[in-house]
């Protein structure tokens, strides 16, 4: 299979893009100095014309393997018609309106599911960057004190607040950078590519000695801190998995310094890593959870935060928008939590997610362009490398995330030096075995014919 996309419905679709999307008036003149510089080829893309389960297909009838699962947001795939049905009936029942019983059922699930059912109480948003917001607010306020560590590659969402807590790429904040006041970024422990010739327990180490000794003592004084925003595996940033000293070491240096720690679960969280939670890998509890896309079905946006009780039940932090606990997405978020404990999705998550993995870890061996895998549950990505040099590259991941597109499987490249894939929890094994066999196709052919291509994509609204 070699999908020659974008075909002709799509491109009729994508062609429209130059007049409509923002930014997309540079696109003539992008491909001008692209084809001037020899860069012919246009990339593939398509335009989805039906989402359907774990497939997507093209308006011109081309199917793909998703592994974006609405960028990680459809834990039982695309359209699910169970979700659909609890949704229309909340939506022919109460409508969008306030005061409904729904909120307080949620509330009750999810405060009883959540890290040893320590987080008694629960707010709702709208979406994981709100969510990320409220928590970040809800800590400063507990603790009256203005500043909040985070860390390096972590993304918490693109509106002004929650760009300014996130540190993906300096592009990406560009003249954002004097609303950063009450944010301080440390390094974050990755597993490849580690700098100074440190191995990754000692990368861990140093960045725990970082917060302790330099930030702690020498840029602000901890009683100024209010808490720790950590994603517990880095999902935006190439789904990094932490070493369990990192992990150990943040709790021992909140503990210390009376710091709330605020677990970023939105892509994370919900069974994505084999366990209803990531913290769960390491046994700590938070003090508040931030929960998002999963909790949604996929199907209508809705997000919240769990707090413990000493922290959340007289707290008078303002948080919240219009469409906060909707009636349609605390339905859509207590079908799919019903669904989660009928069919045991969190332990076959687990179980999948070990069969994937023994099959990644052959990865590095078999192709001289992965430098790393990292799986945890249905959480797996992959580091891209030159391999004449072992460095990451983004060009030869961009690579990869094409062919793999024109080979049928629809994978995650977000200007990274990483392949991302995000399966539905409860994917077909065929339809999974059937992606993954796409991706080392892939991987086969940048490896062995990779031509650098620089012509832009058709601007569209991603």
């Amino acid at each position: 299979m070699n999908y020659n996309i974008p075909g002709p419905m799509s491109k009729a679709v994508l062609s429209k893009g130059q007049r409509l999307t923002r930014g997309g008036n540079s696109y003539i003149a992008e491909v001008k100095a692209a084809e001037k510089a020899g860069y012919t080829e246009k990339p593939p893309q398509f335009i989805n014309g039906k989402a359907e389960g774990s497939w997507i297909i093209d308006l011109d009838g081309n199917r793909f393997v998703d592994f974006h699962a609405g960028w990680a947001s459809n834990p039982f795939g695309n359209a699910n018609p169970e979700i659909i049905e609890a949704v229309t009936g909340a939506l022919k029942r109460w409508g969008f309106s306030y005061e409904h019983p729904l909120q307080y059922d949620l509330a009750e699930r999810l405060s009883d599911i959540s890290p040893g059912k320590a987080l008694t109480r629960v707010n709702f948003e709208i979406s994981g960057t709100e969510a990320a917001e409220a928590a970040v607010s809800t800590a400063l306020v507990y603790k009256e004190r203005p500043l909040i560590i985070a860390f390096e590659d972590s993304f918490h969402g693109d509106s002004i607040g929650a760009r300014s807590l996130s540190a993906l790429t300096s592009e990406r904040s560009k003249y954002f950078e004097s609303w950063r006041g009450g944010v301080i970024h440390v390094p974050y422990p990755h597993t490849f590519d580690i700098p100074a010739g440190m191995n990754a327990e000692q990368y861990a180490d140093y960045v725990i000695w970082y917060i302790e000794e330099f930030i702690c003592k020498k840029v602000v004084s901890p009683d100024m801190i209010a808490g720790i925003l950590l994603e517990p595996c880095m999902a935006e940033g190439g789904n990094w998995i932490p070493t369990d000293n990192f992990i150990a070491g943040i709790q021992r240096v909140a503990k210390k310094n009376d710091w709330v720690i605020i677990a970023d679960e939105v892509l994370v969280g919900l069974g994505r890593t084999g366990t209803m939670w990531a913290v769960e890998h390491w046994n700590f509890v938070p003090d508040i959870l931030v929960i998002g896309k999963n909790l949604s079905g996929g199907i209508e946006p809705i997000a919240a935060i769990a707090g413990k009780e000493e922290i959340m039940r007289d707290n008078e932090v303002h948080s919240g928008s219009t469409y906060a606990g909707s009636p349609a997405g605390c339905a859509a978020a207590i079908k799919t939590l019903e669904m989660y404990e009928r069919d045991g999705i969190v332990e076959r998550t687990a179980v999948l997610g070990r069969k994937v993995m023994d099959r990644l870890d052959k990865w590095p061996g078999e192709f001289s362009i992965v430098g790393e895998v990292r799986g945890l549950g249905l959480l797996l990505g992959a580091s891209i490398i030159d391999s004449g040099t072992g460095k990451p590259d983004k060009e030869l991941s961009m690579a990869v995330y094409h062919e793999a597109l024109k080979r049928g499987a629809w994978i995650i490249n977000d200007d990274e030096a990483n392949i991302r894939l995000y399966p539905a929890l409860n994917i077909d094994e065929d339809v999974l075995d059937k992606g993954l066999t796409a991706v080392e196709e892939a991987l086969r052919v940048v490896e062995k014919d990779y031509r650098v291509n620089k012509h832009p994509e058709y601007p569209n609204f991603d």
